[in-house]
């Protein structure tokens, strides 16, 4: 054959498949992008979850005591509320016969919005301090506690104790808590309470330095004064008595809308209400007590309720009953005026400390115009979000609202996918269990014993390392046949070593290169006999394999077989992985449905036709890549009933490389979303043609196509649980479900015959392998669902598969 050259300087066209080779190939890449940039999506979603839930980089340290001898005096005989003046911290108390009501923890989605119904139906407002990671999971609620004219604070975003923490992890949850408040309702404040804190004379030398640095921040740390006990549920008697304040002072009192049941709280706090009132006391936030001392003080009314402590009065209102005093309106004509309003107490130096807190966004130190209303003051604390920080809070708020819905629904699906898993499990050991009694009792038979000639059609594309041992083990069949080589267009010489081994019975027909189904075809369209039996060219038969293969002919009903694929090259870690997917995948499922009348494929390494069935249903289609799928479809379609025939045997060269496999499982679980997409009014098909639609397609697109595809939700929840929830306790679960399907596959090897010590590699495969099946199977579903294609694609071969001798 004479070999033509290209004309020097010029480059030779690329051929059609090397064209489309091409173009697959740049077809590939977005969509690996695509699939890695969906796990990288899972995985954030759970870790945004986990963190908004305090199990990841959660830290429940709680500091019971410690020294208290360098925090100042004054500051442990003051408060409740601690200013930032330049930069360091001023003390202020609650005017006389005036309660702010303060709630921690919140909010919650079953108290906090009752708590908000009780202070609108009393006309009192409240001072909510707030969990970040609560606020962006009830974004709801925190509006309306603003717009209800409530005043809100920070109560960090994770709920811990800051004295335990670094200055970053300090900043990082003051400003996590300002985007929520921000993307929420379109605020942030200056107003802040740690967790875990109390009365003032609770600060010791660990928590001084962090309210020193709220202060540096431009933060006002509100602490109590009086503390209702309603966290531990004492009565609701004993929750007013506690929360009620002694000898007609001011008081910060401290209830909770969240953290616990808080069903004592809501019919105590009404009563709460309603008691103090009739003492003459009145209502505010932590901002409309600020702004009703300064006016006190304005007015000389201060008193010197704050002498001896140090810290600067704000005691009282002469006439806090009255119309000017009394509510939170009180002095409000004058008193949010005269003094500019929020100066000190909203804080001037709002926070401009690391440009994200709260006096920088609202213009800090600007006061309260003449005549601002109530509600204007009792929420002197709040700045309007805007720019970054309002587009960054509603992300996060967004981001949280994904997650709240992603994570449940997760959850269900590994709920689903772990029952499917276990019922997929049961069923193949039951069934298989039964197929196995069933096909080797003595008396079984198919029929009359088919001992007639048959055509072996081998297909080969470039097997020259692999074609001599195939024909071999053929030429030492028991049964007689015709050996029928299709060489596909091989550039290896293929076509020439069979006719060299100069064997009788063997025909080589010669084509150009179309792809396998064409050269199964061909050999169909040449075949002398009834019965065809197709196997790859790489794969070698037991000498017995063919007789066995043929024998369920002998039912008139059977037009297909499958034979038992055994992997020949198991002895590499690769290898093995592989043989134990084949043995416990492969022929266990094919033992179900072969029970069930609607096995799905039979493998291209062996499989037998009857050739009027093939010829009827059109032949091996090109419309896929799993041809053999494909074609099983439509025998059953057909009418056909297709079989499993456990002790046929053949033995193949698996890919021996971590690239060639996911070529080959990427076009196998392609090609089986092809056929079964091409056969989809199989669902509609009536009477036995039907059966493989109503049984057999639910089967397959649920045990093979959705539970894998959702399959790694176990091992992503399993991972995560290990490192941030309990890690021994998500082990123990893991190894159960190891043990679960060491047990199938146990049984699976028995039923085979297959030595049992392969199976020491199944926990690596699980953790290894399996993971790459699964990504492979997205892959395809992602190639699918973006209406990609790709073409037959072959496997570099070794020839280390010889006659099967000795394998086991």
């Amino acid at each position: 054959m004479t070999k033509t050259t290209p004309s020097r300087g010029r480059r030779r066209a690329p051929s059609r498949m090397e064209r489309a080779a091409g173009k697959a190939a740049a077809l590939q890449k977005p969509r690996v992008i695509l699939a890695l940039l969906l796990l990288l999506g899972l995985t954030s979603v759970m870790l945004l979850d986990g963190y908004l839930r305090g199990e990841v980089f959660s830290d429940q340290r709680v500091r019971d005591s410690a020294a208290y001898d360098e925090v100042p005096k004054k500051i442990l005989e003051a408060g409740p509320i601690f200013t930032a003046s330049n930069g360091t911290v001023d003390p202020k108390s609650v005017p006389k016969k005036t309660i702010v009501l303060t709630f921690d923890d919140g909010p919650n989605p079953t108290y906090t919005e009752k708590v908000l119904k009780i202070l609108q139906d009393n006309d009192v407002p409240g001072t909510f301090f707030l969990v970040g990671s609560m606020v962006t999971r009830y974004p709801d609620a925190v509006k309306d506690m603003v717009d209800q004219g409530n005043e809100v604070g920070i109560h960090t975003f994770t709920h811990v104790d800051l004295s335990y923490q670094s200055t970053a992890r300090v900043e990082r949850e003051l400003n996590q808590t300002q985007l929520a408040l921000a993307g929420a309702a379109g605020i942030t404040t200056t107003l802040f309470r740690a967790p875990y804190s109390a009365e003032a004379d609770a600060i010791d030398n660990y928590s001084w330095p962090v309210y020193q640095r709220m202060a540096k921040l431009g933060y006002t740390s509100v602490f109590i004064d009086t503390d209702s006990d309603d966290w531990k549920q004492p009565g609701v008697a004993s929750i007013i008595k506690t929360a009620t304040p002694k000898k007609n002072k001011g008081a910060s009192v401290l209830f909770h809308d969240a953290g616990g049941d808080r069903d004592q709280t809501l019919v105590a706090l009404p009563k709460y209400i309603k008691k103090m009132k009739a003492k003459g006391y009145t209502f505010t936030t932590v901002s409309g007590a600020l702004a009703k001392g300064r006016a006190s003080s304005a007015t000389g009314g201060a008193g010197g309720a704050g002498a001896g402590t140090g810290q600067q009065p704000i005691d009282q209102t002469e006439n806090g009953g009255t119309a000017n005093g009394g509510t939170a309106n009180g002095g409000t004509a004058n008193g949010g005026t005269a003094n500019g309003g929020t100066a000190n107490g909203g804080t001037a130096n709002g926070g401009a400390a690391n440009g994200r807190q709260p006096g920088a966004a609202a213009g800090a130190g600007t006061g309260t115009a003449a005549g601002a209303t109530a509600t204007s003051i009792e929420q002197a604390a709040h700045r309007k979000a805007t720019g970054t920080t309002l587009y960054e809070g509603k992300a996060l708020v967004a981001a949280v609202a994904l997650a709240e819905w992603s994570m449940p629904a997760l959850a269900s699906g590994l709920v689903v996918v772990g029952v499917a898993v276990m019922g997929r499990f049961a069923m193949m050991l039951v069934l298989a269990r039964t197929h196995y009694r069933q096909r080797n009792k003595r008396r079984f038979s198919w029929g009359p014993e088919i001992t007639r000639p048959v055509s072996v059609i081998v297909p080969a594309y470039n097997e020259k390392e692999c074609i001599e041992n195939t024909i071999n083990s053929l030429v030492q069949s028991t049964h007689p046949i015709e050996i029928i080589v299709v060489d596909d267009g091989s550039t290896d010489g293929t076509a020439d070593l069979v006719e060299a081994m100069r064997i009788p019975n063997v025909r080589v027909l010669r084509q150009e290169n179309a792809g396998k189904p064409a050269a199964l075809n061909n050999g169909v369209r040449n075949a002398s006999y009834d019965i065809v039996v197709m196997m790859d060219g790489d794969t070698v038969f037991e000498p017995d394999t063919v007789r066995r293969l043929v024998q369920p002919f002998a039912n008139d009903e059977v037009g297909a077989v499958a034979g038992n694929a055994k992997v020949g090259n198991r002895d590499t870690v690769i290898g093995a992985w592989q043989h134990i997917e084949y043995v416990m995948g492969f022929n266990l499922d094919r033992r179900m449905y072969d029970l069930l009348r609607c096995m799905p494929t039979i493998p291209g390494a062996i499989g037998a036709f009857r050739r009027e069935a093939v010829l009827e249903v059109g032949g091996m289609s090109e419309d896929t890549l799993a041809e053999d799928t494909d074609i099983t479809i439509a025998m059953h379609r057909g009418g056909w009933r297709v079989v499993y025939e456990e002790h046929a045997r053949a033995w193949t060269e698996a890919p021996g490389s971590l690239k060639q496999l996911w070529s080959q499982r990427y076009r196998w679980s392609y090609g089986t979303m092809q056929a079964l997409w091409k056969h989809r009014k199989s669902l509609t098909d009536r009477g036995p043609s039907g059966r493989f639609g109503r049984v057999g397609m639910p089967l397959v697109v649920i045990f093979q196509i959705v539970t894998p595809v959702f399959a790694p939700l176990i091992d992503v929840f399993t991972v995560y649980s290990m490192i941030f929830v309990d890690f021994w306790a998500s082990l123990l679960a893991w190894l159960a479900v190891l043990v679960v399907q060491l047990v199938c596959a146990a049984y699976a090897f028995r039923l085979d015959r297959e030595k049992y010590r392969y199976l020491l590699m199944m926990p690596l495969q699980q953790l290894a392998y399996r993971q790459m099946m699964y990504l492979v199977l997205i892959h395809s579903c992602i190639t699918a669902l973006t209406g990609g294609r790709l073409r037959w694609q072959k496997l570099k071969r070794t020839g280390e598969v010889g006659t099967p001798a000795g394998v086991s």
